[in-house]
């Protein structure tokens, strides 16, 4: 039995510890936005979020989560997936939860990530090659987030209750 916290629950596993995380997301939870690529860990369609960084999880045995929030494309909520939206980067789109995922992680690491930084960050292959795209939408989500937040309507001032004279 193996315990993991898996988008912010706390899941028992019957699993062998050596079953990649990959396989007990999309075999034994139902998880199936992490995507299976080339199972060596090297194209990231199977990025998911271990304690807020990007890892492949079809190389990552289940026994290396124990302590550790994994999050999945299911539980993620970033700026970033409306940018892939408004830049409309996918064209396939079997890349893109892992492409997410590892943009959100460098995103929350490096708010103001240049090219050569999205370069060194998002390693993921996307084989449609909308990696201008990617790039686009990634330095469009970091100049949202970097934007203040809006300033708060006045609030009305009360009127001065009636002064009764004697």
């Amino acid at each position: 039995m193996i315990e993991v916290n898996i988008n912010g629950a706390a899941r028992q596993l019957e699993v062998d510890g050596n079953t990649p995380l990959l396989w007990v997301l999309r075999d034994t939870l139902g998880l199936k936005g992490t995507r299976y690529g080339c199972g060596m860990g090297l194209c990231g369609a199977c990025t998911v979020h271990y304690d807020g960084m990007a890892v492949r999880s079809c190389v990552l045995p289940v026994s290396a989560c124990v302590g550790v929030k994994i999050v999945t494309i299911e539980h993620l909520d970033h700026p970033v997936q409306d940018a892939w939206i408004d830049h409309q980067v996918p064209q396939c789109g079997y890349c893109q939860s892992g492409q997410i995922m590892a943009a959100a992680a460098l995103l929350n690491q490096n708010p103001r990530p240049t090219d050569d930084d999205i370069n060194a960050g998002v390693t993921n292959l996307c084989r449609c090659a909308t990696y201008h795209r990617i790039r686009r939408a990634i330095h469009a989500c970091a100049g949202e987030m970097a934007k203040p937040p809006p300033e708060p309507a006045p609030v009305p001032e009360a009127p001065a209750a009636p002064v009764e004279v004697k």
